[in-house]
């Protein structure tokens, strides 16, 4: 890994960084610049920065201070004239206050800040607030960057070291780009599997999920940058995003969707946070005090600032007395004129605003953002390739295995299959990719732009002997026609080719992108489903566009492109070479979340199935690796895989997805009614009374949270629970039986007392509150050791009483198990805890 030089280095630089100004401001005087780089801890670096922030705004007059309060407008940028940006707080040369610059997230780069000087040439559009070049935050000539594989990949790694990996890769990026603050990690939970970004956040489970953002959240903030978590708070659906009423009980609330949050800021340190679109409990996110206040400042001890998502303030007053410091992308409801007119009404105090500013400022100013010359160098896009190709073999699943994997390198023919209309056998996949578009042309926050892609055809072939024959077989939707190597042909002869071949390798998904969840509509309204939300976590469920309302009729109407129809097909063919189907099959699936998959395809009968999320641009490395075992998969599921007909989607009401309206015809209402159950808990409960456990296997589950199986054979010992000084240590023996090197995750569950059930929500049978990674050679042994800290952030033996509004550990016998999924059959007892 690159080696980086700590914050307080940083810091030094500024002392040989030229001024903005031919005099030096007194926030800059190098006595405080050398005491902020000579502080010993965080702590006394903040308390320095503190204080420049301070004088800083001593010296801004009221116009300033306004100006400062919100992004610009699009505007090529003062101090990179070859940007035309609109992602940045522009500078104050006369107070050496440098462009403030923002990049979106969360799987690189995304649209940041510096587009062709040619958009600038655009005319201008008004979409209800005066006249702007849109492309500033769209266009696909936004500067480059490594497209990695989804945040939800990084999280079926079940290893920091990987999410830290993530951050590494984005920070360097940054620092070459001239960038300030990433707007990521995002840490929303996949409650809905057909949550239209799923794929930027890090699964079901919020200690998993935090467990990540805190990773993430270090690596980048190490490098002297600003990590942003997102999005704030219960913004669980894309549908209605902007308007959405989410009513959560504050137990679920605090127990499940601030969980992640809580982490980022305790563990993370991280130094600003971004409010949602969506209210929760009848107010705005981006004025709830409650939120923004009580929980997040008063409860957490969170010092850093708090940024609005773009356009996703709602007024002007609430916003600023309640808690926000900064909104994007341009002044709006902050614009000077109404800031004025409310300090005018008393409405405002000029305190308020000095308050919101010295956040943001104590920030930058700590991490040597301010003291840093603003330039751009180049990217070195092999090194972020290799980083993202590391990343993304390590977060690949392994979800069975008839005998196909891995595949020979000997082989002499390949056939790729795919569906025509569909982007997963013909091109790198990444969030919202478009059949025959370039890589980040969908428009959403996750559009990062590479220098380059890796198509599977190309992974396959650059892995296999030039003499072997790999073909691209594309099927059409009625499974009547195909082309081959783009020859049309009968469906039959793919059959016979599939036949014939040394391997066979389906690739199947399902795309998603913000702006829309997967889901069939009525009409572009989004109010009403027009079918069960269930089918649009299938693998046939797909529409046009993954970024707009699909409707049953229509410009982007559901359409069904009958993938496991094919699929099945391909499986009962007759084999001519040699081996069953069944053991030469592979599926390889590229999921934003957790997809619903036919009990055809589990089992003997079934391919094997590797999960490989969205890779991104390394899309056909990544796949290779893995097929042919370059990479022993190790990954584990960080959401469940149901069948179909038998998931949580197939049992939710109206008022769970998508809302219901009110009185009014136009507020729409979603409740978050099944509380604590959702995941594998709602699973482990049996809510829907189908999925009671026979055999320690849920009937309803194809693949359970946690799942991933090896190319090696892992023996878990005896697991032995100890006293620690910091409350408790599960100790756990792994010996690798196989004949590969390979990883191991161990999970650590706990089942909480009877008691547990009074104080709130009835609780789940058991949930995630430590894992660890080990790799051990072929025959090798080793032990894992994993704490249970009951102060630890995320709260692993408590509760929240909301008649207390508190956390509290009832009283009865606590149970651990250990083991290699949250499934019962997976799982052993490891010992108790009596309170």
């Amino acid at each position: 890994m690159m080696r980086i030089a700590p914050v307080s280095a940083l810091i030094g630089l500024a002392l040989a960084a030229p001024a903005l100004a031919q005099d030096v401001p007194a926030w800059r005087a190098p006595s405080l610049i050398n005491q902020m780089a000579a502080a010993p801890d965080d702590a006394a670096r903040e308390a320095v920065a503190r204080q420049r922030a301070r004088l800083l705004l001593s010296a801004m007059s009221l116009e300033q201070k306004l100006q400062q309060l919100t992004g610009a407008r699009p505007e090529v940028l003062p101090d990179l004239p070859g940007c035309f940006g609109a992602r940045h707080v522009s500078g104050i040369g006369t107070l050496s206050v440098p462009t403030f610059r923002i990049t979106n997230g969360p799987v690189g780069l995304g649209q940041n800040d510096c587009v062709s000087l040619d958009v600038a040439k655009e005319a201008p559009q008004d979409l209800g607030f005066g006249p702007f070049q849109t492309g500033a935050y769209t266009h696909p000539s936004s500067a480059k960057a490594t497209a990695l594989p989804s945040a939800m990949a990084a999280a079926a790694s079940f290893d920091p070291a990987m999410a830290a990996l993530y951050g590494e890769v984005i920070a360097t990026e940054m620092h070459q780009l001239g960038l300030h603050v990433f707007e990521a990690p995002g840490v929303n939970l996949a409650r809905l599997p057909i949550l239209g970004r799923n794929f930027e956040y890090f699964g079901e489970d919020p200690y998993l999920s935090g467990t990540m953002a805190v990773a993430e959240t270090r690596a980048i903030q190490a490098r002297g940058l600003i990590a942003m978590p997102k999005h704030y708070a219960a913004n669980e659906q894309e549908t209605n995003r902007m308007t959405i009423q989410t009513n959560v009980d504050r137990q679920t609330l605090r127990e499940l969707y601030l969980l992640p949050f809580e982490m980022a800021v305790k563990d993370g340190k991280a130094a600003a946070i971004m409010c949602a679109y969506n209210y929760v409990n009848g107010q705005s996110s981006c004025e709830n005090r409650e939120l923004l206040t009580d929980v997040l400042r008063r409860d957490w001890g969170f010092t850093g600032y708090v940024q609005s998502d773009f356009f996703a303030m709602k007024s002007t007053v609430a916003t600023l007395a309640n808690g926000m410091d900064h909104e994007m992308p341009m002044p709006l409801q902050w614009a000077p004129g109404k800031i004025s007119a409310a300090l005018d009404k008393g409405d405002l105090t000029l305190a308020q605003i000095d308050t919101a500013l010295e956040r943001r400022y104590t920030q930058a100013i700590k991490l040597g953002i301010f003291d840093r010359p603003l330039a751009r160098t180049s990217i070195d896009f092999a090194a972020g390739g290799q980083k993202a190709r590391l990343i993304g073999g390590r977060g690949a699943v392994l979800l069975q295995n008839n005998g196909a994997l891995p595949l020979s390198l000997d082989l002499k023919s390949v056939v790729l299959i795919g569906k025509a209309s569909q982007v997963y056998a013909r091109q790198a996949v990444a969030g919202g990719a478009l059949v025959g578009e370039p890589m980040g042309a969908g428009g959403g926050s996750s559009d990062v732009v590479p220098a380059y892609s890796v198509s599977p055809v190309e992974g396959l072939r650059s892995t296999l002997a030039a003499s072997a024959r790999v073909q691209l077989i594309l099927v059409d939707d009625a499974n009547q026609t195909a082309t081959i190597d783009g020859k049309t042909v009968p469906f039959a002869d793919v059959l016979v080719a599939a036949g014939a071949a040394d391997a066979v390798v389906m690739m199947a998904g399902t795309i998603a992108e913000e702006g829309a969840d997967r889901a069939t509509f009525s009409d572009a309204a989004g109010t009403r489903l027009a079918a069960p939300a269930g089918q649009g976590s299938g693998l046939d469920w797909y529409a046009a566009r993954s970024n707009r309302i699909a409707t049953a009729a229509g410009p982007n109407a559901a359409q069904n492109s009958q993938t496991t129809a094919m699929i099945a097909a391909l499986m009962t063919a007759r084999s001519t070479s040699g081996r069953p189907m069944a053991a030469k099959s592979v599926l390889v699936l590229k999921d934003n979340a957790g997809v619903a998959l036919p009990e055809a395809l589990v089992g003997r009968r079934g391919p094997a199935i590797v999960e490989a999320w969205f890779p991104a641009q390394e899309d056909g490395n990544i796949v290779a690796d893995v097929l042919f075992g370059r990479v022993n998969p190790s990954g584990k599921l960080p959401v469940t895989i149901p069948f179909v007909g038998k998931g949580f989607l197939d049992h939710v009401q109206a008022g769970q997805f998508p809302g219901t309206l009110g009185a009014d015809g136009k507020t729409q209402t979603v409740s978050y009614a099944e509380q604590l159950a959702i995941g594998y808990r709602w699973y482990d409960a049996n809510v829907s009374g189908q999925c009671a456990a026979k055999q320690g296997r849920n009937p309803c589950v194809a693949f359970p949270f946690g799942h991933g199986l090896s190319y090696t054979q892992f023996r878990l010992g005896r697991p032995q629970l100890a006293a620690a000084a910091d409350g408790w240590r599960v100790t756990v023996p792994v010996t690798n039986s196989g004949q590969r090197s390979g990883a191991q995750v161990v999970q650590l569950y706990i089942s909480l007392p009877a008691a547990a059930n009074a104080i709130g929500g009835a609780q789940p049978p058991r949930r995630l509150i430590g894992f660890q990674r080990i790799e051990l050679a072929a025959g090798a042994s080793g032990k894992v050791s994993i704490p249970v800290d009951p102060a630890a952030s995320n709260h692993p033996l408590s509760v929240w009483n909301e008649m207390t509004k508190r956390w509290e550990m009832p009283a009865g016998r606590y149970i651990l198990w250990t083991g290699s999924s949250s499934a019962p059959a997976d799982l052993v007892q490891a010992g108790s805890i009596d309170r």
